[in-house]
């Protein structure tokens, strides 16, 4: 019986798979999201009088990123909504709104496009003060542990003088590179995963 030689990938594979987990890290970001949740049925509409603040609690327990899209389902003939300010939200104020969404097909969608609250009513008379609104807080974008930590303070000056690397630090240095490589395309090619 023969055995079966197994190759390394080509320099192409690895570029593709790369550019395809690039892809699907910034695909699994934005997201479209149903207001009032699946089980609500998605209706934009006022609450029942037990659930009167149903939309602000079923938007407590979800995470909106920037990207997001609120996707609102609702007949344009009876109602529409609005993005306002804080305080025409408060005071359910209709006119001068940040946004007007547009319905097409039952629903109108409306973009998160930065963090922070957002703040959505009714625009149907009567409608935001029976409880038809909402408050939406868009996370932040992550940072990494470099980012989020105070920065380092300056170095104190000196007059040393810099040291050049030996030729055998750099060629050990880039020993280590190609060992770390290898190891990663170990991990990925051994697993199967590609």
């Amino acid at each position: 019986m023969a055995a079966s030689a197994t190759s390394l990938p080509s320099p192409l594979s690895l570029a593709l798979l790369l550019l395809f987990l690039g892809s699907m890290s910034s695909l699994s970001r934005a997201a479209e999201v149903l207001v009032g949740g699946a089980a609500n049925g998605g209706a934009w509409k006022i609450p029942s009088s037990q659930t009167a603040d149903a939309l602000n609690s079923w938007a407590e327990s979800a995470r909106f990123r920037i990207g997001d899209a609120l996707v609102f389902k609702y007949d344009p003939a009876q109602d529409s909504v609005l993005q306002v300010t804080r305080a025409g939200y408060l005071a359910c104020n209709v006119s001068g709104p940040v946004a007007q969404y547009v319905n097409k097909g039952g629903e109108a969608k409306a973009e998160l496009d930065r963090s922070g609250p957002f703040y959505f009513i009714s625009g149907a008379p009567g409608h935001c003060g029976k409880g038809q609104k909402l408050i939406i807080v868009v996370l932040s974008p992550r940072r990494g542990p470099a980012e989020a930590s105070s920065p380092a303070p300056a170095p104190a000056e000196t007059e040393v003088p810099a040291v050049a690397p030996t030729s055998g630090a750099a060629r050990l240095g880039l020993k280590m590179g190609w060992a770390l490589a290898a190891g990663s395309l170990f991990g990925v090619f051994g697993l199967g995963l590609f």
